[in-house]
């Protein structure tokens, strides 16, 4: 039996693992949203959600799409590579249901 980690797995991992990307993108899967909606929505400070979203992506995981708007417009969303995502922020979503406990935390 191979003991070593998939490159690819780790890579994952290390994307996902980082704080408050899960949420994020857990949010997004909402579909298109300001970042003042994302921010106030997950109660993450604004510097911490940019640092994020440029992660996420240079990750090809979300657009950033600007309006030449007065003022200026901005929505992310998830692309094709982030929402395929989806049934495993379910899944996460389905095992806390079932075995994380939110109590005297």
């Amino acid at each position: 039996m191979n003991n070593s980690v998939c490159p690819r797995f780790e890579k994952a991992i290390t994307i996902l693992s980082q704080r408050w990307t899960g949420l994020i993108i857990y949010q997004l899967l909402e579909g298109k949203q300001r970042f003042k909606n994302i921010e106030s929505s997950i109660g993450i400070s604004g510097k911490v959600l940019s640092d994020r979203l440029k992660d996420l992506e240079k990750e090809g995981l979300v657009i950033r799409e600007v309006f030449p708007e007065t003022p200026v417009r901005i929505e992310y969303s998830l692309t094709e590579k982030g929402k395929s995502l989806k049934p495993v922020i379910e899944s996460i979503q389905n095992w806390s249901h079932d075995w994380v406990s939110i109590e005297n935390n």
